[in-house]
């Protein structure tokens, strides 16, 4: 670590210990102001107690800016220490401890939000990490061309299966078949990053089962077929990336190519063999994994915390024991990318907690109102918070614009039971926090762990800013003729 990085980082905990201590001085001062402004006015509210992002001083968001900086300028300070894990882990636990510690003076009101956020952050890896080591042992053999009418069906197939086996299976499945159709080529950063866009994220609009929002409205009583309405602005929004995808390849290819003959060199693959498929059990793991988190939200209540858990690490483990090692190292699998996301994220579900907690209870008051004002607010959140308890904060905010009570029980059904116009804000909600997962690397799980495979096979991958430039110039606009066209 050279004087640089340590200073750094020094300095990155002289902050995070200097705003916990002064966010646990606003707090005392907030709370006895509070307590004199409220006084025996709110008695019915005091029953329950005020909630925690009432209690939380804005100042405890910090680390989590912090975080996303670190994230974002690391690679480009001081590329070679970021690119090792136990260094990630220093940064997230220097900004993470300091919050850990800072709520747990909220007594149970802080206990109880580590509680719910270490149960997500659990579930959430296990079935990323599941999902990965199953899909590790599948390898595609075959004679693959890198051609852009190839990389584009295999965009294609990626969106068509993202919503069924889920946006993480469709992801670690295709990535490493596609990075060895493209391997003889230079220049294939643009590839990577439409697939996080198509594959990771975009394709999994249309079942409970494609990405974590809309599984938690399926468990708050979304009915299960009820995604399939957002067919259109699954093909819009997949449909246009294709074609942009498509005709940004055709002209990559070009440039590096000076002939005919050039590119079609490119594009042959490095070692011709009979297509084919190997560790083909695995695909009966991966159904398996799809069958128990259907079947964990299906009933008339979710299973307790653990069992789906139990299981998916079980079948993961199956699929591992009863798969060659040969097949993954054909595949070059490795779990270096699995363990770079569990230490980030780790920083990121700690760090969130404050913006979470103020965002829950201060929804309301952000003036959103319109499908469209629904579809951005949730979205934007959605490309640096989790997606998944953002989906539910605006879902509240709905709720209660409209009088449903949304504390317990499967409110989503009683909202969707009032009309067109909330058939239509839930809508918003769910293409916002589905498809805007992909402005960041940090949006949805799946697209730090593409970014890693990509960079283990020796693609040099954009930075955080880099990956959003292509974001701001190819999404955004995408996402505006969304709008024009279904959320005015």
């Amino acid at each position: 670590m050279n004087r640089f990085t340590v200073k750094i980082v020094a300095l990155l905990m002289l902050l995070s210990i200097g705003l916990g201590v002064s966010a646990s001085s606003i707090f005392a001062q907030e709370q006895s102001a509070a307590a004199a402004e409220h006084g025996e006015n709110h008695e019915g509210a005091a029953a329950h107690g005020p909630k925690l992002g009432e209690l939380i001083s804005p100042a405890a968001v910090a680390p989590f800016c912090l975080l996303l900086l670190c994230i974002a300028l690391f690679p480009l300070l001081n590329p070679h220490w970021w690119e090792h894990n136990q260094n990630k882990g220093i940064i997230a636990a220097v900004l993470g401890v300091p919050i850990i510690l800072y709520l747990l003076t909220f007594g149970e009101h802080g206990w109880h939000s580590l509680e719910h956020a270490g149960k997500e952050y659990v579930s959430f890896l296990v079935l990323l990490g599941s999902l990965f080591v199953v899909s590790g042992g599948v390898y595609v053999r075959g004679s693959l061309k890198g051609s852009p009418l190839l990389n584009t069906m295999f965009m294609a197939l990626g969106a068509a299966i993202a919503s069924f086996i889920g946006t993480t299976g469709a992801s670690m499945l295709l990535i490493r078949p596609l990075l060895r159709a493209n391997d003889k080529r230079n220049k294939v950063a643009h590839i990577v990053v439409f697939f996080i866009f198509i594959v990771s994220n975009c394709g999994g609009l249309l079942t409970p089962l494609g990405d974590p929002p809309l599984f938690l409205g399926f468990l708050k009583g979304v009915p299960f077929e009820w995604t399939f309405r957002l067919w259109p602005q699954w093909a819009t929004v997949n449909g246009i990336l294709l074609v942009i995808f498509f005709i940004w390849d055709t002209l990559a290819i070009h440039r590096e190519a000076k002939t005919p003959a050039e590119e079609a060199a490119l594009e042959t693959p490095s070692s011709p063999e009979a297509f084919g498929i190997a560790g083909l059990h695995n695909f009966a793991g991966l159904a398996a994994i799809v069958a128990i988190i259907y079947c964990s939200g299906s009933g008339k209540e979710p299973w307790p915390f653990g069992i789906q858990e139990g299981l998916m690490v079980a079948t993961a483990a199956a699929c591992y024991l009863l798969t060659k090692q040969d097949i993954r190292q054909k595949n070059r699998f490795g779990f270096a990318p699995i363990i770079e996301v569990a230490v980030l994220f780790a920083g990121i579900f700690i760090t969130m907690i404050p913006a979470l907690a103020i965002l829950n209870v201060k929804g309301k008051s952000l003036g959103i109102e319109s499908p469209a004002q629904f579809f951005w607010a949730s979205g934007i959140l959605s490309s640096f918070l989790d997606n998944a308890p953002t989906y539910l904060t605006f879902a509240v905010t709905a709720c209660g614009m409209q009088g449903v009570n949304a504390e317990e029980g499967r409110y989503l059904a009683e909202f969707l039971k009032l009309g067109p116009k909330a058939v239509e804000i839930l809508a918003a909600i769910s293409c916002g926090s589905v498809f805007m997962g992909a402005n960041t690397y940090i949006g949805n799980g799946p697209n730090f762990m593409v970014k890693a495979i990509a960079e283990e096979n020796n693609v040099r991958m954009p930075g955080f800013f880099g990956y959003m430039l292509y974001s701001g110039c190819i999404l955004i606009p995408t996402f505006v003729v969304v709008t024009l066209i279904f959320f005015r």
